[in-house]
């Protein structure tokens, strides 16, 4: 596996995140202009680009399948822009041999028909989502309207309840200072007590009753592409390490490294890793140079898989990644930005994972029947 020096870019925020776009053409363009952003590493060979664009429309056609329209739309887009608008620029692209160019082409007759239909089934999704936006404003806002005229009906009541007890009290002092009945000194005493006593009202006619305006949910407010770009999660099996150190062990004992390729599918936009594919391949103590990649990527169209990321031992020293391991991770990342990088320390029984967003260090043996390495 050729490593070259570099450095590894972020993957980029999509803009639509932080600004909710309602108009289905707008939310279109902005999904159109974010796929066609596209710079092209001059660094790394075109051969590479073109297995890439193998992979993409595999991967596209997976989203298709998951219902996932928004993404093989992006996919569909960025492929095209590459293969039509940048790759012939590239000062290598003479060096591409023909068989790969010709069916990079049959590829784009396939694709430009398939993007052109997701246009317009975006734009139809795009729509019923601002419909149904637009009808729940207008429940919203009838709702209000109906709990502001209860709270204006229940403001006139409590008044007329207040006016109807001061009325009520009003009358019992007029009638306690007109009543003179003469009666026997004790019982005039009682009735005096029971007369004296205050009559308040059950309910403090003062009290104010401050009502909080409910604040609008604007959560079912359209925006672009929702959680389709959010880096998605790739799932490892724990034996595929164990089971890499151990194919890695005749190597790791000449001080040599191993490498290998994480390959898988997409299922219910999850990244699941179900291959460890082993090249034909050159160690020393602090580099692996493939061979015959061509038969890896024979391998993943018979069986359907796209590349999820790569793992490499380092035989003396600690789990790191070099500029060099970063550069190599580059050209991984071109295909998805979830792309995952793992490292193997035998000799300090340490793994490393990494990908664009965060480092993930697990400096521990792993002991659960799945590990997660979350994206996000």
């Amino acid at each position: 596996m050729n490593k070259e020096t570099s450095e590894i870019k972020n993957a980029k925020h999509p803009p639509w995140k932080d600004v909710g776009i309602s108009d289905p053409r707008a939310r279109l363009k902005s999904l159109s202009d974010y796929a066609s952003t596209v710079e092209m590493d001059r660094n790394i060979p075109p051969q590479r680009y073109y297995r890439s664009g193998v992979e993409m429309i595999r991967m596209a056609d997976m989203c298709m399948k998951d219902n996932n329209l928004e993404y093989a739309y992006f996919l569909y887009v960025k492929f095209i822009t590459i293969f039509v608008e940048k790759i012939r620029n590239h000062p290598q692209f003479d060096t591409v041999p023909l068989k790969d160019k010709e069916h990079n082409q049959q590829t784009l007759r396939k694709v430009l028909p398939k993007a052109e239909e997701l246009k317009k089934q975006l734009l139809e999704q795009y729509q019923t989502e601002l419909n149904k936006y637009m009808e729940d404003v207008k429940e919203r806002e009838k709702i209000e309207k109906e709990r502001q005229k209860r709270e204006e009906l229940e403001k006139l009541r409590e008044e007329e309840e207040r006016k109807n007890k001061l009325a009520a009290l009003a009358a019992v002092k007029a009638a306690k200072a007109a009543l003179t009945v003469t009666i026997e000194d004790d019982k005039s005493k009682k009735i005096s007590t029971i007369l004296s006593k205050p009559i308040t009202p059950s309910i403090d006619i003062t009290a104010q009753t401050s009502k909080e305006k409910p604040i609008i949910d604007r959560s079912t407010k359209p925006s672009l592409l929702c959680d389709t770009f959010t880096l998605r999660d790739i799932i490892l099996p724990t034996k595929l390490m164990h089971n890499f150190l151990m194919l890695a062990f005749t190597n790791t004992m000449n001080n040599k490294e191993t490498c290998g390729i994480l390959a898988g599918k997409l299922e219910k936009n999850r990244l699941l890793v179900t291959h460890l594919l082993i090249p034909e391949q050159t160690g020393s103590p602090d580099s692996c140079v493939t061979h015959n990649e061509e038969d890896i990527f024979d391998y993943q169209d018979q069986h359907n898989l796209i590349t999820l990321g790569w793992i490499h031992t380092h035989p003396t020293q600690t789990a790191f990644l070099s500029s060099v391991d970063l550069h190599t991770h580059c050209a991984y990342q071109l295909m998805m930005a979830e792309a995952i990088a793992i490292v193997c320390a035998p000799k300090y029984d340490e793994i490393l994972h990494f990908n664009s967003r965060i480092w993930i260090g697990i400096y521990c043996k792993l002991q659960r029947n799945w590990i997660s390495s979350t994206s996000n």
